[in-house]
């Protein structure tokens, strides 16, 4: 099995969404992820979403998406107490996770300083909104805040309908996958220097290196970039989004090399002696025309068709699809992406995204579905060290559930 983070323990006091898919990768990767959450219902993410009856359970599917195959502890931060059985886990693991509004983790007293010094070689990682630092970094904020603060909103749809939101939670997403980068990039640094690491990912930066090209673009030239609608990133006028006879079809033919192969698979090979449309800057001046060369072929057969027919011809091109169809299709089956897991507790079953690549054939998956609150206080415990009377004892004083 695929597990470079095997032995490794990651303390994660992370909730909803960006912390926990960080976690959720450590542990894919065989970390053992022991997730601390408060008493009073948990992780935020374990209510809402469309299933009432596994919200009510506390097992959302936003919770079940990024938690599989992690054990759960409910401790009363409140109680110093529970604040001192946090820092005695601290003691015997390899990374501290958290998420909080910074300044709420050393009031809690859990800051670095005083997490270091019960374990010098650990890695402190903290993922928040804006960072550790600089004029915004206290402020608090979600997801389709910081694509507006970022620009993606800016750049997102066509120019009339600015500002627009992406679909789906990207920066939430991206930000878990850049923390999970940083805390495996400070592991390899702590091993090869044996000194503790301080780890600080911030929304705002992920979201701005998902448009890195961009970013570099307008620091070159001082050109702000412009939403574009569904034209590719290439800005080339065989590139787009096209009605067909049944289903929309994306069409990305963007170096001369494709030009030809795309005349000869929609039966206009007499385009490539037009003047009009002679080089790459001919076709730029009249890409209106070329375009609408292009709109009145795909409307003679259905998108499936042209994916197939311009597939064959080496032309990169498919059908719009949703979510849906997208996970269903053969090669998201082959491919393995997604794990089937008993729900706790149910007798229900869910699916949960594996690591994204494969390792020696395979996508790394869980081992589990995600935990219930609490559920494993008696195995995390144990697994420190604690005695069943010492154990006992903090479930009477209520530091533990």
């Amino acid at each position: 099995m695929f597990a470079p983070l095997k032995g490794r323990k990651v303390i994660d006091l992370t909730q909803v969404l960006a912390g926990p898919y960080c976690s959720y990768q450590l542990g894919l990767l065989g970390a053992d992820v022991i997730k601390v959450e408060p008493q009073d219902g948990g992780d935020w993410a374990r209510i809402g979403g469309p299933d009432a009856a596994l919200s009510d359970a506390g097992l959302a599917s936003g919770f079940l998406t990024q938690n599989a195959g992690k054990r759960s502890i409910a401790i009363d931060l409140k109680q110093p107490a529970g604040v001192a059985l946090v820092l005695d886990m601290i003691g015997q693991a390899d990374v501290f996770l958290e998420n909080f509004r910074p300044g709420t983790a050393a009031r809690l007293g859990l800051d670095v300083a005083t997490v270091q010094a019960r374990n010098p070689s650990i890695v402190y990682a903290s993922l928040s909104a804006y960072g550790q630092d600089g004029p915004m970094g206290g402020r608090p904020a979600y997801d389709h805040v910081i694509q507006a603060v970022s620009g993606i909103m800016q750049l997102t749809g066509d120019p009339e309908t600015l500002p627009n939101k992406v679909g789906a939670p990207y920066v939430d997403y991206a930000t878990g996958m850049n923390g999970a980068f940083a805390v495996l990039s400070a592991l390899m640094e702590k091993d090869r220097t044996g000194k503790g690491q301080r780890v600080d990912v911030a929304m705002l930066d992920s979201a701005l290196l998902l448009m890195a090209s961009h970013m570099t673009g307008a620091a070159t030239s001082g050109n702000i970039p412009q939403a574009s609608g569904n034209e590719a990133f290439s800005g080339s006028p065989t590139s787009g989004v096209f009605k067909t006879k049944h289903g929309d079809l994306a069409l990305a033919a963007n170096n001369e090399r494709q030009y030809p192969r795309l005349l000869q698979a929609i039966g206009r090979e007499d385009l490539a002696t037009d003047p009009r449309f002679a080089d790459r800057d001919a076709k730029k001046a009249n890409a209106p025309a070329l375009r609408q060369v292009l709109a009145e072929a795909f409307l003679t057969d259905t998108a499936d068709a042209w994916e197939e027919k311009l597939s064959a011809a080496d032309v990169p091109a498919g059908r719009v699809r949703d979510i849906g169809e997208a996970m269903n299709s053969p090669q998201i089956q082959q491919r393995g992406l997604m794990q089937e897991y008993a729900i706790s507790g149910t007798n229900r079953k869910t699916q949960a995204p594996t690591l994204g690549f494969k390792a020696n054939g395979s996508m790394p998956a869980a081992k589990s579905s995600a935990p219930r609150l609490g559920a494993d206080a008696d195995s995390v415990l144990k697994d420190f060290g604690m005695r069943d009377a010492a154990i006992a004892a903090l479930r009477t004083s209520g530091v533990v559930l």
